[in-house]
């Protein structure tokens, strides 16, 4: 095939033509001086969109969450957090290791929440012989699916009645907030901004739907952000001229908020176009992100459906459970040419 249609993850993408004219645009600094112009202007923006007094720009998401962790806890605190939430399950259990901030996992619901009742019951005493619990850390999207905004509410406030912090891992933020503006009939950054009032931190990722090559913001108070600067200092993510990077994040949050619309409806066309398969269970997406399961006979068969995929120039991840994620480099014409690529392999 001349072309791929990569599904793989929406952290893929390619800058496009406006944001590398961004990029070589951008005036630059030495961000470690403080006096990179892009990376002070993405960081103010970020922050004021957000309703934060100040934001910090890393290289990655997982060091934004490493950050946060870091700055709302000490040795030997710990936090609350999702058994399938990245800051817990893949982000190599930095916390711990270089922290000593110990996580409480607990299980998910369906919707992806963690019930109110399992936050208050893993809030450890004031006890010697516990870690002092200090954040709720939640996600959102997660696995792709919206976090109802009601259950933000009701969690976040939990916490802040026992005395903790809130920490909202979204790295997949606006798309959460484009899918509840859809479902509210607002403006996805109004949306945005309601959701990450909730929290005493947030971390964004440029990188994936929003279509940057790289950067991740941690947004929060002044006294949180200055402890968070410290962190990244330690964990090497001092950057010098990384105004090019900052550049292409402040593109992508002018121009690619409202089409990840576009990747929501793209999305639904690839859960459609699956549907009727009898080998198939096709999980109906609520954003870029959908989920299919082999089943049965089809389970032993997943290597070779990805290796047939790939033939036909589609790439894709998982083993029993299939992840499709769309994204700007996708279209509809590459969605129809997975779904003509998966149903060939499950005609014969």
């Amino acid at each position: 095939m001349t072309t791929l249609v990569d599904l793989r993850s929406d952290t893929v993408t390619r800058p496009t033509d406006a944001m590398r004219a961004a990029m070589l645009a951008a005036p630059l600094g030495d961000d470690v001086f403080g006096d990179d112009p892009s990376v002070n202007a993405l960081q103010a923006k970020i922050a004021e969109l957000l309703g934060f007094e100040a934001a910090l720009f890393v290289p990655t998401g997982t060091q934004s969450n490493f950050c946060a962790i870091l700055a709302h806890c000490q040795r030997g605190d710990e936090y609350i957090v999702g058994q399938m939430a990245h800051c817990y399950r893949w982000e190599g259990g930095g916390a711990a290791v270089f922290g000593s901030v110990q996580p409480q996992p607990l299980d998910h619901q369906p919707d992806g929440s963690l019930a109110l009742a399992d936050i208050e019951a893993a809030i450890k005493p004031d006890d010697a012989h516990f870690a002092r619990t200090r954040l709720l850390a939640l996600e959102n999207t997660l696995g792709g699916k919206l976090l109802p905004m009601d259950y933000m509410e009701q969690a976040t406030r939990l916490a802040a009645q026992r005395g903790l912090a809130r920490h909202l891992d979204g790295a997949r933020l606006f798309n959460a907030a484009v899918a509840q503006a859809a479902q509210r009939g607002t403006g996805a950054l109004d949306e945005a901004r309601r959701i990450a009032q909730c929290f005493d931190s947030v971390s964004v990722c440029f990188s994936k739907g929003l279509g940057a090559p790289v950067g991740s913001a941690l947004c929060g108070s002044r006294e949180l952000i200055a402890r968070a600067h410290r962190v990244r200092k330690m964990a090497g993510g001092g950057m010098r001229q990384a105004g090019m990077l900052a550049a292409a994040a402040s593109h992508a949050l002018a121009h690619h908020i409202d089409r990840l619309a576009e990747d929501h409806a793209l999305a639904r066309r690839l859960a459609e176009g699956l549907a009727g398969i009898d080998a198939l269970k096709v999980e109906a997406p609520q954003t870029n992100l959908l989920f299919v399961d082999l089943m049965g006979e089809a389970q032993a068969r997943s290597a070779e459906l990805l290796a047939h995929l790939k033939q036909q120039g589609v790439l894709a991840t998982g083993l029993y459970r299939l992840r499709f994620a769309t994204h700007l480099d996708v279209d509809a014409a590459g969605v129809d040419r997975a779904i003509g690529a998966i149903r060939s392999f499950f005609a014969h």
